[in-house]
């Protein structure tokens, strides 16, 4: 845990996946095509949190869908690739847009286009849910499955490292 605390505390840029990992990463059709997902409002408070607290925040998904769009939009998140399974090269893009270093960098993912991400990041987590070959070459693991609070452990892990948190919380109280 203390290596992941000391690749947090570096972190400027935090970036999900989605299926998977903000969601549970079932897809839900109905009868005329149309689509929804669920998404966790424990996860979504998490995201505000570490946004206010000064991190940059985006998400690279493989899939395109207008719901993410609208998430992205009501969680304050800027940084949209959507409809892109090499991730690599989306995030070289996105360096372009939010000027970090690659261990100013944490990903969050669940499956195997998600892992040369993971594997070139200051911090490449995966959800507990994740692809085992995933989990293997993550950086750390969350104890929670994706779209059921793992993106909230992942926020809350860097807002500990950066001493965040504890001023997060106590707006609240």
């Amino acid at each position: 845990m203390e290596k992941l605390i000391e690749r947090a505390k570096a972190i400027r840029l935090a970036i999900f996946d989605v299926d998977g990992v903000l969601t549970d990463g079932r897809l839900y059709f109905m009868p005329d095509g149309t689509e929804f997902k669920s998404f966790n409002t424990l996860d979504g408070h998490g995201i505000k949190m570490l946004i206010a607290s000064g991190v940059e925040v985006a998400i690279i998904s493989g899939r395109k869908s207008p719901l993410v769009e609208r998430r992205a939009a009501n969680l304050g998140i800027k940084h949209l690739i959507q409809g892109r399974e090499d991730k690599l090269t989306a995030l070289a893009e996105l360096r372009e847009i939010v000027p970090v270093e690659m261990h100013e960098i944490a990903f969050l993912g669940d499956d195997l286009p998600d892992l040369p991400v993971i594997r070139r990041v200051g911090l490449g987590m995966a959800v507990v849910s994740a692809d085992g070959f995933v989990r293997e070459h993550a950086h750390g693991i969350t104890s929670a499955r994706g779209g059921a609070g793992a993106a909230r452990e992942f926020c809350e892990l860097i807002m500990r490292a950066q001493g965040t948190l504890d001023k997060a919380q106590a707006a609240y109280l």
